[in-house]
């Protein structure tokens, strides 16, 4: 059974962002509050308070099987009401219609029970409650809040008479009062509030998409402003001398030629620069890497180590490992929950070595896409002949390795440049 129950968690909840696990979490919290309340004040009350007559034994008999159905009522219904109140589906006009005439059963029930006299006062009025706060749950993210409370009232004023009519006891009218506005203060405080705090962090976690996506977009922008900076000028020449050289080729001018070899200069010219712009745009500087991972991370809330220097590195070197820590960062913050990450640099033995170890990893922590994941990373270190390793070293602890040769390809045309 725990395995089984370590298995759901790896697989349905670790997956799953740090917002989609406080709704989820939420979620299963109503759900038990949803049955709590009759079981507490409902079921246990009564076993005890109820008087053994047939009348009172079929009366409480039916207000259990009213409650029941209205809890499950209240469970199918969470869902949907949460989703309407995140603005995520619209909720039918009368989604609620049967929830409400469960409610009202129970309520019907427990003032069949006062007046027949098959309960003790106390029970009779703790029925009222547990009748009241499934729909009020759910009641409480349907509509404003100052309809809420107009409703409550004059629902609280008309439990009153009717009790009070049924059992002319001051300090019963005022229990019945009371538990009405506990159930309303408790569908506001406890639900709204919950879900408020949902709609908050949902804002938050779509906030930081837009900000991610914003940064590639900058990111993008500059890229296109170097390359127009590179090739705008370049390419407007290139037009003006094929067209010079065009109109003297067709008068028979020696200096066509003269004018074409230009244009080859200019073009040649213009294929180092635009080579010298993508390799700036795709090199990643180790040094500047580390330091980054730690600001992000530490950010984040996450304790991040960072040991070993990059100086004295080739550069092709330095810019695959920086891939590394760059994409083992964004898995870290992507993946999991962590708590804590590691980087350490080392160079024994005429290689250079890179850790990155971080826990709370999830499974998704182990994929590898093509060209961004670990795949990428691969096919960037095979390049300078080095190697990627990644994998689970312990229950939640997720590490990779890469390990790169100082006398490989890269050290070979560091020397040669």
């Amino acid at each position: 059974m725990l395995g089984r129950i370590r298995g759901w968690q790896r697989r349905h909840w670790r997956d799953r962002s740090k917002a989609e696990r406080v709704e989820l979490q939420t979620l299963g919290t109503w759900y038990f509050t949803t049955w709590f309340f009759p079981f507490a004040w409902l079921a246990l009350p009564l076993v005890g308070g109820l008087e053994r007559s047939p009348g009172s034994l079929l009366v409480g008999g039916l207000l259990l099987l009213a409650a029941a159905f209205q809890c499950a009522e209240a469970n199918r219904l969470t869902r949907p009401v949460l989703d309407h109140y995140l603005h995520r589906a619209a909720l039918p006009p009368r989604a609620l219609y049967p929830a409400a005439g469960l409610m009202a059963l129970g309520l019907a029930l427990a003032l069949v029970l006062a007046v027949v006299g098959g309960a003790d006062p106390v029970t009779t009025r703790l029925c009222i409650g547990a009748s009241l706060l499934p729909f009020g749950m759910l009641y409480g993210l349907v509509v404003p809040i100052r309809r809420f409370l107009r409703h409550s009232a004059l629902l609280a004023v008309v439990l009153m008479a009717a009790f009070g009519w049924a059992e002319p006891d001051a300090a019963g009218i005022f229990m019945v009062g009371f538990l009405t506005a506990f159930a309303t203060c408790f569908s506001l405080f406890a639900c709204r509030c919950s879900a408020w705090n949902l709609a908050v962090l949902w804002e938050a976690d779509r906030a930081g998409e837009v900000e991610a996506r914003l940064a590639v977009a900058e990111e993008r922008l500059r890229f296109g402003r170097d390359l127009h900076d590179v090739m705008g000028r370049n390419l407007a020449v290139i037009a003006l001398k094929s067209e010079l050289a065009v109109q003297l080729a067709r008068r028979g001018r020696p200096e066509a030629v003269e004018q074409m070899i230009e244009v080859q200069r200019i073009a040649q010219d213009s294929q180092r620069e635009v080579r010298a712009v993508v390799r700036g745009y795709r090199e990643a500087d180790l040094g500047v890497e580390l330091a980054g991972a730690q600001g992000v991370l530490r950010a984040a809330g996450i304790a991040c180590e960072v040991s070993g220097e990059a100086g004295g590195l080739p550069s092709e070197v330095q810019s695959a490992l920086g891939w590394v820590v760059r994409e083992t960062t964004t898995n870290v913050l992507r993946h999991g929950d962590a708590g804590r990450c590691s980087v350490a640099l080392r160079m024994p033995e005429g290689r250079v070595v890179l850790t990155v170890e971080n826990d709370g990893a999830g499974s998704a922590a182990a994929e590898s896409g093509d060209g961004s994941g670990l795949t990428g990373l691969r096919e960037r270190l095979r390049g300078v002949d080095g190697t990627l390793e990644a994998g689970f070293v312990a229950a939640d602890v997720f590490r990779v390795v890469a390990e790169v040769p100082l006398s490989g390809k890269a050290a070979v045309r560091e020397v040669a440049s």
